[in-house]
Parts: structure tokens; C-alpha cells; sequence
């Protein structure tokens, strides 16, 4: 039932109503600058993201070789 409705949709629809100027080939628009904009930002997200992930497990790591460090020179002395 569900298929069904969603292809009539489909085919009732205009395609103006199913594409952005940006995909029409506007590209000088406002709309492409802001879609340009937006993407540019999640990525940004994503890099921020994954560099802090990054740097809490160097962060970690590190951290286990000092006290692993301090344990064997306790152990030793």
C-alpha cells in the first residue's frame, strides 16, 4: 500500500517540485552558496570531531607509558 502511494506521488509530482535550482544548474544562486557553506561546515564538524577523538587516545596512551614508566622505576629502586 505504502509502495503504491509513494509512485503515484512520485509521478503526480512536477519535477520542479523535486530538485533544487542547484540541481538544475544555477550555480551562481544564493541556495549553491549556502548548500556550499553547509557542507563545508559538517565537514568541519567532522574533522573537529575526529581530531578530538584522535587526541584523547594519543592523550591516553601517552598517559599509560608515564605511569607504567613511574611503576617500573618504583619497582626497581
Amino acid at each position: 500500500m505504502r509502495k503504491t502511494l509513494f509512485t503515484t506521488l512520485m509521478v503526480a509530482a512536477p519535477k520542479l517540485a523535486l530538485a533544487c535550482p542547484v540541481c538544475f544548474g544555477e550555480s551562481d544562486s544564493p541556495m549553491a552558496a549556502g548548500t556550499n557553506a553547509g557542507i563545508w561546515l559538517m565537514l568541519g564538524f567532522v574533522a573537529i570531531m575526529l581530531t578530538g577523538f584522535a587526541s584523547f587516545f594519543v592523550y591516553l596512551i601517552r598517559r599509560a607509558k608515564k605511569i607504567a614508566a613511574l611503576q617500573q622505576a618504583e619497582g626497581t629502586t
